[in-house]
């Protein structure tokens, strides 16, 4: 089948990417022309474990091209993927211009039917505004061309996208026209083959089900964070409590460990859209804006937990920080807890030495020029002559380190870990002073 993918962020890449994989044609337009520049010269510009070699794969069998033209981008594909940025806008909501703007561009350059898929993270009811968008442009060019548009969400975890399109759990698409459906059927089947995962629903069903996901996730997160808080109150230790809970088959283990706090491009973005589109209902949600209020708190506390062993006035001290990407395996820093804790130290006059494995550029980029931050070429490096360490990121590297070397660069053996990485008992007969999420 011939695709086309507009976009080239997590979701377009992977998705287009993937879908050549499968021996699909794919064609990838992005309007950020160093993008483009990126992908012709061999590189990528994200950062996803396994996504660079397929690229390279498929760019050279043939099947995976990128563009910054969007006529040949609309006259390549018989599918066309939208997979844009969806960013907040100021109330929290959704901005949709970018959706918007791609589907316009669509129209004013077909000739032919076309299925309009949205794979980008919408609000219900944007199906409807990408169709009514389409018609219009359709009618002022005075063109007779038939389309679909379709929803089908998105499902991907940031460091394990290639996987998840790949072995999908399942597939969401959102439609009422039989001649889309029975395409979307043809271009899944690969995926599908042990056994079919394709759920078909109406479109505003499916635009919700992504939402809804991301909320139901992202309030596991917060309840294990608040009811962490609580066990430190209790005397009660939170991981035997998420092995007592999990246990359970109604609950289960995934999503339940208590840390400081989650950020990325998906969870806080959707959970705010989610609860101004219900706003707009007169329907609060208030379960989410108490899972909202929850994280925004919890991303807090491992300086609260530093002022409390260090003081208020930080001068003169210095923290490592190990992990500044929002989970491991990506360099993806958006609203991610190291924000919050970096510049929480820096203002209360504190010097930072952060260590991630793959995100030191992103950091850059996102802090520019500061008093205070410095970067570590490794994690002792960055421990070394530093007051205390804060773990934000739980990098498969920082899971056994050298903790006798680790306690000798450190000019107090006491370790702040927004991650539960490691076994309390175990901290403190190393000679650790060792200060956790919920652990007792």
């Amino acid at each position: 089948m011939k695709i086309t993918v507009i976009g080239t962020g997590y979701v377009g890449l992977v998705t287009g990417t993937c879908l050549a994989e499968m021996g699909n044609d794919v064609l990838c337009l992005d309007l950020d022309v160093s993008k483009i520049k990126i992908l012709h010269e061999g590189g990528i510009p994200i950062h996803e474990p396994g996504l660079l070699e397929m690229v390279r794969h498929n760019v050279e069998a043939g099947r995976l091209r990128f563009t910054s033209d969007i006529q040949e981008s609309v006259a390549f594909g018989d599918l066309q993927f939208i997979a844009v940025g969806t960013p907040p806008d100021e109330d929290g909501s959704a901005d949709l211009k970018y959706v918007l703007a791609a589907a316009r561009n669509i129209a004013l350059h077909m000739d032919d039917y076309k299925v309009v898929i949205d794979k980008s993270t919408v609000p219900v009811g944007t199906a409807d505004k990408v169709k009514a968008v389409i018609a219009e442009t359709l009618q002022q060019r005075g063109v007779d061309a038939g389309f679909a548009v379709v929803s089908n969400p998105e499902f991907l975890k940031e460091g394990a996208a290639v996987e998840d399109f790949m072995r999908p759990d399942r597939i969401i698409v959102g439609a009422d026209d039989e001649r889309a459906i029975k395409l979307m059927r043809e271009l899944y089947a690969p995926f599908t083959r042990n056994h079919d995962r394709m759920i078909v629903m109406d479109v505003r069903s499916a635009e919700l089900s992504k939402y809804a996901a991301n909320a139901m996730l992202a309030t596991r997160i917060s309840f294990m964070n608040e009811l962490a808080n609580l066990a430190e109150k209790l005397g009660a230790d939170i991981e035997q409590v998420r092995i007592g809970i999990g246990s359970d088959p109604r609950i289960g283990f995934h999503f339940l460990y208590a840390g400081c706090g989650y950020g990325g491009s998906c969870f806080p973005k959707d959970v705010q859209a989610l609860i101004r589109a219900a706003e707009e209902t007169e329907l609060p949600l208030k379960v989410l804006q108490a899972v909202e209020d929850a994280n925004d708190a919890q991303k807090n506390v491992l300086l609260n937990k530093i002022k409390h062993r260090f003081g208020a006035d930080l001068s003169g001290k210095t923290f490592a920080v190990w992990g500044l990407a929002f989970k491991p395996n990506t360099d993806d820093m958006r609203v991610a807890p190291s924000i919050v804790l970096i510049e929480g130290l820096l203002a209360l006059g504190a010097e930072v030495v952060a260590y991630d494995p793959v995100a030191m550029t992103e950091a850059r980029r996102v802090f520019g020029e500061r008093v205070g931050l410095r970067y570590a070429t490794s994690p002792l490096a960055a421990a070394q002559d530093s007051d205390a360490l804060a773990i934000v990121t739980e990098w498969k590297e920082f899971r056994a380190p050298n903790f006798d070397a680790l306690k000798s660069a450190l000019k107090n053996p006491v370790v702040f870990d927004g991650r539960n990485m490691y076994v309390p008992e175990q901290m403190r007969q190393r000679g650790f002073e060792y200060d956790t999420i919920g652990r007792r």
